[in-house]
């Protein structure tokens, strides 16, 4: 397994979110071109699922990992990325359960499909609002740095010091 696990992780939800609107609007256009509502949402509400569990799985591999980069990131970074990384992952499940409505047969059906693309909508930007939290713990505050060797770091510029010298 990579180590650290949580920047594997935080991609799976970063794909699901952009694919889960695309998905439910690509479904209710088959849907009007006479595909079957429940062959035709079945697939949105598995990415809805996947979208979910992946969400709740980058939090508890972001909580496991968060006492390493607390040693070089200042806790109210860490902790804005926290508290939006949390909102997204209940999205998501109040998401899962919007799709899942719109299984729903007749009347009932159509409107969650309608009111669950709009909330993929939202979800994306909220999911935008993680991402882009977690890019800057790593790329402005250095989070990566936590976990780079300080023996590897000196055994590289040093070599590039001899590689340089030697010119």
């Amino acid at each position: 397994m990579p180590q650290p696990l949580h920047p594997a992780i935080v991609h799976f939800p970063i794909v699901l979110v952009v694919l889960l609107p695309i998905a439910a609007i690509l479904a209710l256009v088959a849907i009007r071109r006479g595909i079957r509502e429940r062959s035709a949402w079945l697939p949105v509400v598995g990415i809805a699922a996947a979208l979910a569990a992946s969400a709740w799985l980058a939090v508890l591999t972001g909580k496991r990992e968060e006492g390493v980069v607390e040693r070089v990131v200042a806790e109210s970074a860490i902790h804005d990325h926290e508290e939006r990384a949390e909102f997204f992952s209940w999205l998501t499940v109040a998401g899962l359960v919007l799709v899942s409505l719109g299984l729903l047969e007749d009347r009932p059906g159509r409107v969650m499909r309608g009111v669950a693309v709009v909330a993929a909508l939202g979800a994306s930007v909220a999911g935008y609002r993680v991402g882009h939290s977690g890019g800057e713990l790593v790329y402005e505050h250095g989070a990566a740095s936590a976990y780079v060797d300080s023996d590897v770091r000196l055994s590289a510029s040093s070599e590039g010091d001899e590689g340089h010298e030697s010119r």
